[in-house]
């Protein structure tokens, strides 16, 4: 039986993902550096707490929008409670990052991500590294030694957070790749959601400092920020194939670079230039090769819509990218 072949998605259609998904990244990193400004005045904790009340109302008038929710009870409650204590722990180590070291540096780190849900995918997933891939991890995993220079420059608990960051943000896109399609995406949203609400509150007395109305609304921002570029990248994924919206992301550095230049007087050194430049390369190379037919069973990292623990991947889209379905589209005409 010869498989039928998916509608190859239109050129309008194609170019309106790739501005969502350039117009999220800019978001973010806007959230970001707000995120980095209110780290001088508060604690994260006080900042994770109050961004994630305000961006909860609006979170729970768009799950309830989807006329396909009909319940909140996960088919797995390990991995999603898993899923649920990463996501807080990278949101919270994330957010030290930004506020104790540059910008650039932490996205530095966190664009690593994908190299680790690589080598995590074989554990976890059962995927198989090849020469070229391996290759690519092992280059990348330099660049993240030449960003850091250990023994040459002071390593902090900033740096620390950050890999914490983009630890926890592969293990919880590996999970979502292992859920698959048995937990629903208001499954997915809610119980981190709510997770960070519930821990940030029991941290809160402890580090709680009066807050003036203009933080209060800058607090605000973040979460509707956070919210905002989640639900622009699930619409960029919809309209484009995942190996045109995924390398995207990296467009951050630049607005990082910016931020850090304009807001904090902070430039990138030449050594974490090269070094990002490096993790970069080696990012696009691995996307590259999985957008390829017969490299990869289960493509890990393009199916990662995004590599931030706090934003995502919790909306899942409805459709899937061209990419997935003409993988779907091939595993039914194999078993066919």
């Amino acid at each position: 039986m010869t498989p039928t072949p998916a509608p190859a998605a239109s050129a309008p259609s194609i170019r309106s993902g790739i501005f969502l998904a350039a117009f999220a990244f800019g978001i973010f990193a806007s959230h970001d550096a707000l995120v980095k400004v209110l780290g001088a005045q508060y604690s994260i904790f006080q900042i994770i707490f109050f961004s994630s009340l305000f961006s909860f109302v609006p979170m729970t008038l768009v799950m309830s929008a989807d006329k396909a929710v009909e319940n909140f009870q996960p088919h797995n409650l390990k991995l999603v409670g898993l899923r649920a204590f990463l996501n807080v722990t990278g949101m919270a180590a994330a957010f030290y990052a930004l506020t104790v070291l540059p910008i650039t540096q932490v996205y530095a780190i966190i664009f690593a991500m994908p190299l680790l849900i690589t080598i995590l995918a074989v554990p976890i997933l059962g995927e198989t590294i090849r020469l070229q891939r391996g290759l690519a991890v092992i280059i990348g995993l330099i660049g993240v030694l030449i960003v850091l220079r250990p023994g040459t420059a002071e390593l902090t608990l900033g740096h620390l957070a950050a890999l914490v960051t983009a630890v926890a943000g592969a293990f919880s896109s590996l999970i979502v790749r292992k859920l698959g399609k048995s937990e629903r995406s208001a499954v997915l949203v809610l119980y981190p959601m709510l997770a960070s609400v519930i821990v940030m509150s029991i941290l809160l007395p402890t580090v709680y400092v009066p807050i003036d109305l203009t933080s209060l609304f800058a607090m605000a921002v973040v979460g509707c920020l956070a919210l905002a570029g989640q639900l622009m990248i699930v619409q960029a994924y919809r309209r484009a194939p995942a190996a045109v919206v995924a390398p995207i992301q990296y467009s951050q550095i630049v607005w990082a670079t910016f931020y850090g230049w304009v807001l904090f007087s902070d430039f990138p050194d030449r050594w974490v230039i090269i070094g990002t430049s490096i993790i970069i390369a080696s990012g696009l190379f691995i996307v590259w090769r999985e957008s390829r037919s017969n490299v990869s069973d289960n493509k890990p990292v393009l199916r990662s819509p995004n590599m931030r623990p706090d934003t995502g991947p919790s909306l899942k889209p409805k459709e899937t990218s061209e990419s997935d379905r003409m993988a779907a589209t091939n595993d039914k005409g194999e078993r066919s």
